[in-house]
């Protein structure tokens, strides 16, 4: 991997962050073909895997380091960190659930208000209905899905809108 520098860690509210040189961030915006947020990166962090997006906040591009690609990342702050990245155009596209997929189409107005979500938020349900174990939690939380859609109810927490 090519892109490798060292960066302090930082922290914007409770993310913890480093910046992007930007000479790498322009190789990435190159490769890519892309300079809007986000852009999906791989690389390491401290020789450690990782798959993340870039994201551009306040004006500024950041790669927030997580607890899974840099333990007690949140503690850290201040320190030195080695960060290899590079665009990652492998598909992560995410698999809807059948049930959740059925009944979302079975219903036009959880259809609308699905379709009008952004693409972080649907896919926050879709992963979570997919990491459910069993049939009795799936239908459970796919009617509970459908009744957030309607704005019934709310769902981790959130409105619909």
């Amino acid at each position: 991997m090519k892109n490798l520098f060292t960066a302090k860690l930082e922290i914007i509210g409770i993310n913890p962050f480093v910046y992007i040189p930007e000479e790498i961030l322009k190789e990435i915006f190159e490769t890519s073909d892309r300079n809007k947020s986000p852009i999906p990166v791989k690389g390491t962090v401290n020789g450690k895997e990782y798959t993340q997006n870039l994201m551009k906040y306040l004006g500024e591009w950041r790669l927030y380091i997580n607890m899974i690609m840099l333990k007690d990342s949140p503690k850290r702050i201040g320190e030195n960190i080695e960060i290899c990245i590079e665009y990652d155009a492998s598909d992560r596209t995410i698999s809807i659930h059948p049930q959740l997929d059925q009944a979302i189409k079975e219903n036009p107005v959880a259809q609308k208000n699905f379709e009008e979500l952004i693409p972080s938020r649907k896919s926050e349900l879709i992963k979570y209905i997919n990491n459910l174990k069993t049939e009795e939690s799936i239908q459970r939380n796919v009617e509970k899905i459908i009744r957030h859609l309607h704005g019934e109810t709310e769902f981790f927490g959130k409105k619909l809108k």
